[in-house]
């Protein structure tokens, strides 16, 4: 008996608490969002299976908790290792060049003035940066919440390792559960700042883009942001060297490895890695309630800004936009595209804005990548 009781007291049940239960309610929301309503199943299926695994309590000195880290004396477990890739931030720039090599920045290089609108986005980045130092964070944990704001979880979890490792799972999470959500957050921001007859606004096709210039656009790109930002050559650098590999013709192999197999297996680590480091002792505080609720703002304010923005360029501009595309200067590629097309063709089924979506849906992702290398370069 007396052994029975001291494999209980050691066991799940005797270390249980009201937190695990609560965070394991949310890995199965988080599964059943991803497979039910198909919000981003490749990544919350892996981070909601993930906070099964880390919220099944056990005794520490075991070595299988993610955060049994062998510093103590004892041996590193497989979950720390591999949960070294999120907190060293070897993981971000991987995903980085899988994304490169699927990302076509054609529709960019052939309407420039979109990138505009990418750019107008990365302000809820820096307004949720104000917005967290009111709340009482440093200025390290504000920069790294604020880059929620860019919608790029890559981007959010190589800042925040950098800057604020104590709050990486939050800032990590929390980043994926929007991006998961654009189909649900964006939708009525764009139509409460459109009126119907902006909504309707029909965009000429683009114009075809050089073979030559695709080639030249990731090496001149790359040199131009790693002189404006160097924080950000480690993703810029992943993010247009696979995007050299696609374009080049002669490295195909390569670029499909890369999009396919390879961005696969680190997303799995990743999303099972980020969902395990949510153990409820560490992960439901007060700053993770705060973040939360600046993350959801942030991608508000960016969706909102790029929205404006677009409505903006249409009082000086005689070639009209569509204010709906503005909305895609987030960088949740290609979700958020995709959400403007859907909303356009909502209105009139004849009109497709999903190429013209794209341009400041891959400009979102190379202008959150630049924002974390300047708060990087200026808070580290």
């Amino acid at each position: 008996m007396e052994t029975l009781i001291n494999f209980l007291q050691m066991g799940a049940l005797g270390n249980f608490t009201v937190g695990n239960l609560s965070m394991l309610i949310v890995g199965c929301i988080f599964i059943y969002l991803g497979i039910a309503k198909d919000y981003e199943p490749l990544l919350l299926v892996p981070i909601g299976f993930g906070m099964l695994v880390g919220n099944i309590p056990f005794s520490p000195g075991m070595s299988i908790g993610i955060y049994e880290n062998g510093l103590d004396g004892g041996q590193a477990s497989v979950l720390s290792i591999l949960y070294r890739g999120v907190t060293q931030g070897w993981y971000p720039p991987l995903i980085f060049l899988g994304i490169g090599a699927m990302t076509d920045f054609s529709c960019m290089l052939a309407n420039p003035r979109l990138i505009l609108l990418g750019a107008a986005a990365q302000v809820g980045i820096f307004l949720t940066f104000i917005a967290a130092l009111a709340l009482g964070f440093t200025q390290t944990e504000s920069a790294a919440i604020g880059i929620i704001g860019g919608a790029d979880g890559p981007t959010a979890i190589f800042l925040s390792s950098k800057l604020a490792p104590h709050l990486l799972g939050a800032i990590a999470v929390s980043a994926y559960s929007y991006m998961a959500l654009v189909p649900v957050i964006q939708p009525p921001i764009i139509k409460l700042l459109t009126s119907k007859k902006e909504r309707l606004i029909k965009m000429k096709p683009s114009k075809p883009v050089s073979k030559r210039l695709r080639i030249i656009f990731p090496i001149l790109a790359f040199m131009i942001t790693g002189f404006i930002a160097p924080g950000s050559i480690n993703l810029l650098g992943f993010l247009f060297f696979g995007n050299l590999l696609k374009e080049s013709g002669v490295t195909e192999r390569l670029a499909v490895t890369a999009r396919t197999a390879f961005i696969d297996i680190i997303t799995i680590l990743l999303g099972l890695t980020v969902g395990c480091s949510t153990d409820a002792s560490r992960f439901l505080t007060p700053a993770s309630i705060k973040i939360f609720i600046l993350g959801a703002s942030s991608f508000m304010v960016a969706t909102a800004s790029g929205v404006l923005f677009a409505k903006l360029m249409n009082v000086i501009s005689r070639n009209k936009i569509n204010p709906i595309i503005g909305a895609a200067g987030v960088s949740a590629v290609p979700d958020s595209a995709r959400v403007c097309q859907m909303m356009g063709a909502k209105e009139d089924p004849s009109n497709f804005l999903i190429m013209h979506a794209m341009a400041p849906n891959v400009a979102g992702v190379i202008g959150s990548a630049v924002a974390a290398g300047v708060l990087l370069a200026t808070f580290l």
